[in-house]
């Protein structure tokens, strides 16, 4: 689901997580946010409803840069987006996927936000990452807190962690989905900038 605003200033890749779509209703109101920002967004499933119908392959970090890079590069060949700067948002396990593509040469990737991710599981590429990136866990998401602590801490680019408090893994507590629409928005925005 391509979506362009009348002037975007850049556009915004979503790489859903675990067991979710493009029709991941929290990943479609941080979309809007974005496009009420002026940024165009690009929400797609990266595997198949029966790829998905297997646990083991929502973990498939090698099959999710993949397809996520085969996006990416699409967007760089469409007229209305190509010249566009290029972020990337990941929840849950599209979080690795996300940063394992940031940490690609020549992807040209602007900035990175993760929600809820499992930026861990992007192993040792995240000391290759030059994307500015932004962490995002609920502040009652446990052990996601604990780990992406420690990707933050492997994290050599600009990098900020940010925790929302009293919001869980899926953030459905009242106000939690807003703060993290206003902290990727802010984000995105800053390093869209000219």
């Amino acid at each position: 689901m391509l979506e362009l605003p009348a002037t975007p200033i850049g556009m915004v890749l979503f790489a859903h997580g675990s067991g979710s779509s493009r029709f991941s209703p929290r990943n479609n109101a941080v979309a809007g946010e974005l496009r009420a920002a002026g940024i165009g967004t690009l929400l797609l499933d990266l595997l198949t409803p029966e790829e998905d119908a297997t646990v083991r392959n929502r973990f498939d970090i090698d099959v999710l840069v993949a397809r996520l890079h085969a996006a990416a590069t699409w967007i760089g060949t469409e007229p209305l987006t190509a010249p566009l700067p290029l972020g990337l948002f990941g929840a849950s396990t599209g979080a690795a996927a996300a940063l394992r593509l940031a940490s690609d040469d020549g992807t040209g990737i602007a900035a990175v936000v993760s929600r809820g991710g499992r930026p861990d599981l992007a192993g040792p590429a995240l000391a290759r990452v030059i994307a500015p990136t932004l962490l995002i866990v609920g502040g009652e998401d446990g052990v996601v807190i604990d780990l992406n602590r420690q990707a933050f801490d492997a994290l050599v680019c600009e990098k900020a962690l940010e925790i929302v408090a009293g919001a869980g893994h899926l953030f459905e507590e009242p106000g939690s989905l807003a703060q993290v629409s206003t902290l990727a928005t802010n984000w995105f925005v800053r390093h869209f900038e000219p």
